[in-house]
């Protein structure tokens, strides 16, 4: 769908709403819970600058959503900021539940794989988490979450090469609180969302969370007869906070999240090649008997008759500590200490969806575990015309795991094969110490002009051991099989530093109280690294790892107030030079006998783009809630490893830049919603209406029509009363209303030696559910 025709919906949608809403009651001046004045829109305050500030004020392109707006809205997790962010793509990782792949203007990272950085920070209370497993969070127990687009290298630094999202916890207060909430609803949702707070004595407070999200699959695996997408996930939070006087404040916190969720295998969506014994698979070489005209999978999305197993277990869990003095007035010293953990747990993802070995990615022994362990020093200052942040940060992490790659007729090439089964075991860990030192001043040059300053050093050691090789049969010892490997591929450890300065200079100008005009420059980098899947025999380059990559980005921006308050908006052009991009493949290598994986440094892009922000209140119970993101990506040296038929089976580098395009980066995608708010049963009722579109999407950089997302919309309502004393909530709330299947992901690995698979990952179809609130 093109964005022409995206934009022509929402013309329609915006007459058809206003026309459907306007019908249903008269105008009311009065206060509604997401908006605490339905006349006028509200000053925003943000922590983009490691320090407080009216939105309006910053030099940054920055979505800001509220908790409070957020569940009136109905949003389940993190990713439904994708519905109403400008130029962000933030979704469920391929394979998984809780894995996040995020995309901020072209720039991001969708390999979950342990060792790869991704290109989007995500923060938590100002604590980066490393990486991406168990990062789909739930919104519970927060205040905000601020989404900063554009390198953020000099206050975040390293891995917000294209932004950062930053979760934001609001204090506790001195009073006694207890909020419960229940949501019910389709696919037999069951969810349980507990908090409260109490003061211990005058200067203490201690809070907790807990939440239980339950659901029944969208889809079955009809082999093993599990749910798919379905959603088993306990989380729990533990907040103590002291403050033994004005100038004094310590958080000390605590979260644990379990997510039981089955693996989702995807949704295989072409026919198995005659050559596998049918299906039904009940010839040689798998011998596996099921129904016949069991394949392509028909109907359900979501549906797959994938042979591994199911179970599934991600665990993460942290604890860190605040620290904050104020011995002056106009100086703020804080420390933030944080220590974090995870582990994955399963059988992997059957990549070829039935039943047979043809290609699954896995195993018994299947495993991934991180830890880290970070700390930063700050020293906050605000003096009359000039204000800053200077500060050190250290984080030592390490991630670790082990697979097997199992091709079912792998080794049929192989004389004198005792199988034709190959598998390639995968195991290996980076250990990663970084160090920076950052600085970032606000100097007003005059009562409208002002001028930031910024820069950062990083360094960043790294080692990594990588141990690649090939078995016959159906398992390596990582899966429990007592065999040993004819053929080692990779084994090898090394060491690689990567520093980097990225300095950030903006220029302010207000042309109103209301109203700020900004230029901008910043750099942003994205540390280097090993690949774990790194096959040594075909490229031994792999060794010696990946070079960083970094952006450098121009933005010209206005943000501001208009018509009486009345209308808040934020407009932003931009264009960035990308250097070095990391790009991960896979292939199968030139015998036919296993896979290949490269991460290169391809070359060099170009990208610009423009995004539009705005809030209006049009009566004083209408608003008109609109974001549009633009972006025009295009590579313009993409170096690719091809197989070099004069010396096989070695590759060669070849520019394909003509034939590549960015991943997960639509031209165009945004968000209209209209909000109607009105008196009813001694409350308030508040009815959102939005419909969100997004313009045809790559899966990867190499084109991939079968899998690749053609444009679409998704259309959302939530009707929400609130009790006049906001004791109580009751909303229902409809996503994706007209049961809109689009990909979110997929695996494309054509070709006899892969069964021939296309296996596309969806979004949730329409979900439907009535939530109750109680608070005191």
């Amino acid at each position: 769908m093109t964005a022409r025709r995206a934009i022509s919906r929402l013309s329609l949608l915006q007459a058809a709403s206003v026309l459907c809403l306007a019908a249903t009651g008269p105008a009311f001046a009065q206060s509604a819970p997401a908006e605490p004045n339905a006349g006028e829109t509200t000053e925003i305050v943000v922590t983009a600058r490691r320090r407080e500030e009216s939105l309006i004020e910053v030099p940054i392109s920055i979505t800001t959503q509220s908790a409070e707006q957020l569940e009136m809205r109905g949003a389940p997790d993190i990713t439904a900021l994708q519905r109403s962010t400008p130029n962000l793509t933030l979704q469920v990782s391929r394979g998984t539940n809780s894995t996040l792949t995020a995309f901020i203007r072209g720039v991001g990272q969708q390999d979950p794989l342990w060792g790869f950085e991704p290109g989007v920070g995500l923060y938590v209370d100002d604590v980066y988490i490393a990486r991406p497993q168990g990062a789909v969070l739930d919104i519970f127990d927060i205040e905000r979450i601020e989404v900063l687009r554009g390198p953020q290298g000099t206050l975040y630094g390293r891995n917000t090469i294209g932004g950062a999202i930053k979760y934001v916890s609001r204090r506790l207060t001195n009073d006694a609180e207890f909020r419960v909430r229940a949501n019910i609803g389709e696919y037999n949702q069951r969810d349980l969302i507990l908090a409260g707070s109490t003061p211990l004595g005058d200067h203490a407070r201690i809070g907790a969370a807990f939440a239980t999200y339950n659901r029944d699959g969208f889809g079955t695996n009809h082999f093993s007869g599990a749910d798919t997408n379905n959603r088993d996930v306990v989380a729990g939070r533990l907040t103590l906070e002291i403050e033994p006087n004005s100038q004094l404040f310590f958080r000390l916190s605590a979260d644990h999240l379990d997510d039981d969720s089955n693996i989702n295998h995807g949704h295989r969506e072409r026919p198995i090649p005659a050559a596998f014994g049918g299906p039904p698979f009940n010839g040689p070489p798998f011998n596996i008997n099921i129904p016949a005209g069991a394949f392509p999978v028909q109907g359900n999305e979501y549906d797959t008759w994938a042979g591994l197993a199911d179970a599934n277990e991600v665990i993460t869990q942290g604890a860190s500590l605040l620290a904050e003095w104020r011995p002056i007035e106009v100086l703020t010293l804080k420390s933030i200490t944080a220590y974090r953990e995870g582990e994955s747990n399963s059988r992997g993802i059957d990549f070829d969806g039935t039943p047979a070995p043809i290609l699954d990615v896995g195993g018994l022994g299947s495993l991934y575990t991180d830890h880290q362990f970070s700390q930063e020093f700050q020293a906050a200052f605000d003096f009359e015309r000039w204000r800053g942040v200077f500060g050190l940060y250290y984080m030592d992490a390490t991630a670790a795991g082990q697979f097997d790659t199992t091709l079912g007729i792998g080794a049929s090439a192989i004389p004198g094969a005792p199988s034709p089964a190959l598998t390639q075991g995968t195991s290996g860990r980076v250990d990663t110490e970084s160090f920076a030192i950052f600085g970032d001043v606000d100097i007003d040059l005059t009562e409208r002009l002002a001028l930031s300053l910024g820069a950062r050093w990083t360094r960043d050691d790294k080692t990594a051991e990588v141990y690649k090789a090939n078995y016959f049969g159906l398992g390596s010892p990582i899966s429990g099989y007592a065999t040993a490997p004819f053929q080692v591929l990779t084994d090898y450890a090394n060491s690689a530093t990567y520093e980097e300065f990225t300095p950030r200079v903006s220029l302010s100008y207000a042309l109103a109280e209301d109203m700020n005009l900004y230029a901008a420059y910043s750099r942003g980098f994205k540390s280097g690294g090993f690949d774990m899947r790194g096959d040594a025999a075909a490229t031994p380059a792999t060794a010696d790892g990946y070079a960083p990559e970094t952006v450098d980005s121009y933005e010209l921006g206005l943000r501001g107030l208009a018509f009486d308050n009345r209308l808040r908006f934020s407009g932003a052009i931009f264009h960035a030079a990308y250097e070095g991009q990391q790009v991960t493949s896979q292939q199968v290598n030139q015998a036919g006998t296993g896979v290949v994986s490269f991460v290169d440094n391809v070359g060099s892009s170009t990208i610009n783009g423009a995004e539009l922000e705005l809030h209006a209140r049009l009566t004083s119970a209408f608003s008109l809630d609109l974001n549009v993101g633009y972006i025009d990506a295009s590579f313009d040296e993409f170096l690719a490893y091809a197989p070099n038929p004069s010396a096989p089976p070695a590759y060669v580098l070849v520019d394909v830049a003509d034939q590549r395009q960015f991943q997960n980066t639509p031209d165009w995608n945004g968000q209209l919603a209209l909000n109607y708010l009105t008196p009813l049963f001694g409350g308030n009722l508040n009815v959102r209406g939005s419909v969100s579109f997004r313009s045809d999407t790559s899966m990867f950089e190499t084109p991939a029509p079968e899998i690749d997302q053609p444009g679409y919309e998704l259309y959302d309502l939530s009707l929400v009363w609130t009790s006049q004393s906001n004791a109580w909530r009751f909303g229902l709330h409809g996503r994706n209303l007209t049961d809109e299947r689009y990909r979110t992901g997929g695996y494309y690995f054509t070709g006899l030696a892969f069964g021939d698979l296309i296996i596309g990952f969806y979004g949730p179809p329409r979900t439907v559910f009535a939530s109750l609130e109680y608070r005191y």
